[in-house]
């Protein structure tokens, strides 16, 4: 590994970072997350993970990077900008009425999935460290392993996690993607910045399942992205009438976050929908085949659900009166 000094190496870091596109880097030491493990255990204990029983799995690595990564030193974090230029405008109009509410699709899976844009980007930063500073052993992640990225990122400085469990940022809201590197670098750590939810009650109030159960706690069984996406069976009757026509995640409790006003559209092309989807009528969406869902969803977060699953969603949703 090259002599760079500590400073140096961080400085590096972080003009690599802004040159491939992340809004923010920060840093924080690898060591146990210590006043994670009682929270995480809380969250399971009360059975808030649903069927998600992936996440009852490595609860040692979710709180000890160095599990992940061998003699870890720095956890880099990262934020991703995915907020669109312009919404899908997927409404019917008729001679009656001007249009129907929309079918809503979750702004993060209008374009192509994100698992992909972001992990190739850190692959190059990983490539550009190792060209500059040698051999270095680390590992990138991007929602797919047992990290706890909101933990790591408000450990950093790059925001704080609001009442309704998600980062938020002083300058962009909270449409963004994280990830994260973990390195065997020793770096300088950023603090924590203070939590600027204050008083509001935005995201807990304007829940339709009242998923947000207290002040930065989420039950992930109730909410609509965990229903639209992660629930294979059918879904509850209790939500019916709930879902605000959301048919793939949610992003109900972000819309009305005051500090997403401060959110600007993402310089990512590949986030960017196909026009088929921009135009998707109600019709269209009920009468969705297979074969049209592959095509607008060939490499796209939708994927997820499956041709099946999403149309569960859109019966569910339609069946209200649509």
């Amino acid at each position: 590994m090259s002599n760079i000094s500590t400073s140096q190496r961080t400085q590096l870091i972080k003009s690599i970072a802004h040159e491939l596109g992340f809004s923010f880097c920060g840093i924080s030491k690898a060591d146990f997350l210590e006043e994670e493990a009682p929270r995480l255990e809380e969250w399971l204990r009360r059975g808030y993970q649903g069927k998600m029983e992936y996440l009852e799995n490595h609860f040692d690595k979710r709180l000890d990077p160095r599990l992940l990564v061998p003699e870890a030193k720095s956890v880099v974090s990262l934020l991703y900008n995915y907020y669109p230029k312009k919404e899908l405008s997927a409404t019917e109009s008729s001679s009656t009425i001007d249009s129907l509410d929309k079918l809503k699709v979750a702004r993060f899976a209008f374009g192509e999935d994100y698992h992909f844009v972001v992990k190739e980007k850190l692959k190059e930063f990983l490539d550009r460290l190792r060209e500059s500073i040698g051999e270095i052993n680390g590992r990138a992640f991007v929602d797919s392993a047992p990290v706890m990225e909101r933990a790591w990122a408000a450990k950093s400085g790059i925001g704080w996690i609001g009442k309704n469990s998600l980062l938020l940022n002083r300058s962009m809201g909270s449409f963004f993607f994280l990830a994260e590197l973990i390195l065997d670098l020793e770096l300088e750590p950023d603090g924590p910045i203070k939590d600027y939810c204050g008083s509001c009650s935005a995201c807990m109030d304007a829940c339709p399942t009242d998923a947000i159960t207290e002040p930065y706690a989420v039950n992930g069984s109730k909410c609509i992205s965990y229903f639209t996406i992660e629930l294979k069976e059918e879904i509850p009757q209790s939500v019916k009438g709930k879902f605000e026509n959301w048919i793939f995640g949610c992003d109900i409790c972000q819309e009305v976050c005051p500090w997403n006003r401060f959110a600007q559209p993402h310089n990512e092309p590949r986030f960017q929908p196909k026009p088929d989807l921009e135009n998707m009528s109600v019709s269209d969406w009920k009468e969705i085949t297979e074969e049209v869902f592959n095509r607008l969803f060939k490499d796209s977060p939708v994927k997820r659900t499956k041709f099946s699953g999403l149309k569960r969603n859109i019966d569910f949703v339609t069946k209200q009166g649509l």
